[in-house]
């Protein structure tokens, strides 16, 4: 009996080590801390960390609140086989530090358009989850020049319940009473920092939706911490948009249906707009 277990166990390290060896690169490489082609730019009183993979067109991504460049692990390898994909760790999370005490995302989207003129690109497509969103739109709103064309999930112009779940605006509130009744180290305080922005901002009229210049595809989960209508607001007012809502998903549109997600949003980066007429009913 004891040999069999341990012949047993020998058999599932050998699996286990086949697999990894054909396992995808994805679940290899350290996204979000590789250092092989990690670098920093100086820029606005920061060093912006990023991360560059592929040849071709540039592609930025900006992830959410609180996350890094490792929350686009499933998109970094398949957008790079086609475009330089540039994925950054937005200001105050991942790599990216800053210790001041003002945050706001206009602070970011300037940021992101102080990286592309660092990297000397005129122009790029964008893909923003959640925050990321908002920092597109922002990016197109505040720097119309530098966005080709935008790709958001999860975004939301204002603060509060009209366009947040209020499930999703007493989880933010109770995070905050727990992080300001504990100890105020640093990385607390940056904690409560960004889930502060998110309590009390953004503030996008409807109005500055109506500047974008390039086309935008306007996404959600059909559960999405931020409303469904909210999002149709969003599309209903940028002149050149498509609206895609996930079925059966919350906010995490990228991670469970990646494979969709990233055949959508190519199909969108590679096909002029066209905005089809009520009357066609052909494919």
């Amino acid at each position: 009996m004891k040999n069999f277990f341990l012949f047993t166990f020998a058999v599932f390290i050998l699996v286990g080590k086949i697999f990894a060896q054909n396992t995808p690169s994805i679940n290899r490489i350290a996204y979000g801390n590789n250092p092989k082609v990690g670098k920093y730019a100086s820029i606005r009183g920061i060093n912006l960390y990023y991360e560059t993979y592929g040849q071709g067109k540039p592609l930025l991504l900006i992830h959410g609140n609180g996350g890094s460049i490792r929350d686009w692990r499933y998109q970094i390898p398949y957008f790079s086989k086609t475009y330089k994909v540039i994925a950054v760790d937005s200001r105050a999370q991942g790599k990216s530090q800053d210790s001041s005490d003002v945050l706001n995302y206009e602070m970011m989207a300037d940021d992101f358009d102080a990286l592309l003129t660092h990297l000397k690109i005129d122009s790029a497509y964008v893909i923003g989850w959640s925050d990321g969103g908002i920092n597109g739109l922002l990016l197109a709103i505040r720097h119309p020049e530098k966005v080709k064309k935008l790709a958001i999930t999860g975004a939301n112009l204002v603060p509060g319940t009209s366009a947040i779940s209020a499930d999703g605006i007493k989880a933010i509130s109770a995070d905050l009473a727990k992080l300001r009744a504990a100890n105020q180290d640093a990385a607390t305080k940056n904690t409560i920092k960004l889930l502060h922005m998110m309590e009390i901002e953004p503030h996008i009229p409807l109005t500055d939706l109506h500047k974008i210049k390039c086309p935008v595809l306007v996404m959600g989960g059909d559960f999405d911490v931020i409303k469904p209508a909210h999002t149709l607001q969003i599309f209903e007012n940028i002149p050149q948009a498509y609206l895609w809502i996930f079925p059966e998903s919350g906010h995490g549109t990228v991670h469970r249906y990646k494979d969709e997600f990233n055949k959508k949003v190519l199909h969108f980066f590679t096909h002029p707009y066209k905005r089809p007429k009520w009357v066609d009913w052909e494919p």
